[in-house]
This record gives structure tokens, sequence and C-alpha cells, in this order.
């Protein structure tokens, strides 16, 4: 009887582990998943190019030390149109923005950010930009 206790006693804790609850890493947001954008660019990426009618997200994760970056803004609205995005919900830190190729040419998208400085601290006085040419071809 002993033996039938232990070993239910360790099959339950085994199961209990099974979950997959716990701590852990977590994981990366893809926010394009099924969202039907064509063009996904972060914070690494300088360039893209692509075609009228496509939709580019742009994702940005904020640096360490560093505050999260501003909306992301099309330079001309009637080449590159900003449009909602259905995955608007992101991790902390992560700035999540969505265009809408309306025509050929090429616009910049910028977005701005900056360290973190807490109150009633000394605070560096410095701003980081992120830029992102998107040349847009027919």
């Amino acid at each position: 009887m002993a033996k039938l206790v232990v070993l239910a006693s360790f099959m339950l804790v085994v199961a209990c582990g099974a979950t997959g609850i716990g701590i852990g890493a977590n994981p990366s947001p893809s926010p394009s998943v099924g969202f039907g954008f064509d063009v996904t660019a972060t914070e690494k990426d300088h360039a893209v190019t692509m075609h009228s009618g496509q939709k580019l997200e742009v994702v940005l994760h904020a640096g360490s030390g560093t505050v999260s970056w501003s909306h992301p803004t099309s330079s001309d609205t009637s080449v590159l149109a900003p449009i909602v995005d259905p995955a608007a919900t992101a991790a902390r830190g992560v700035t999540l923005a969505a265009f809408e190729a309306k025509k050929a040419g090429q616009v910049q998208v910028t977005s701005m950010s900056g360290p973190v400085c807490p109150s009633g601290a000394m605070c560096p006085m410095y701003a980081i930009a992120y830029q992102l040419m998107v040349t847009i071809t027919p």
C-alpha cells in the first residue's frame, strides 16, 4: 500500500511538471503572423523595398537603458499611409506601427528614443534616431 501511495505521488508530481507552466524565457513577439503584412522591419533594418498595395509592419525593441521608441511616422503619408495594426498589443518595450504603400515613391519612417532617467539623478542628454528608408515600386 505504501508503495502505491509513493508511486501515485510521484506520478502526480511528474504530471504537474508536464503542464509547461513555470518560470521560463518569454517568447519574442511575432505580431505579423496571420495579419497579412508583406514586409516586417525592425530596429536592425534601415531600408526595405515593397510594391504598391503591400503592408509594412515596423517592430522596434527598446534597447537596454533606453525608453520605448516613439510611434514611427511616415515622411509622406500619400505614399506610405499609416493603418491600424491588428496586432497592436505589444510586449513592454516593443513599439509597433503599420503602414500601407499607396503609390510608387520613396519615404522615410522615423522614430526616436532616449535614455532612461531615474527621478532626481543626473541624466545623459542624447537622443537615438531610427530611420527606415522605404522604396515603393509600382
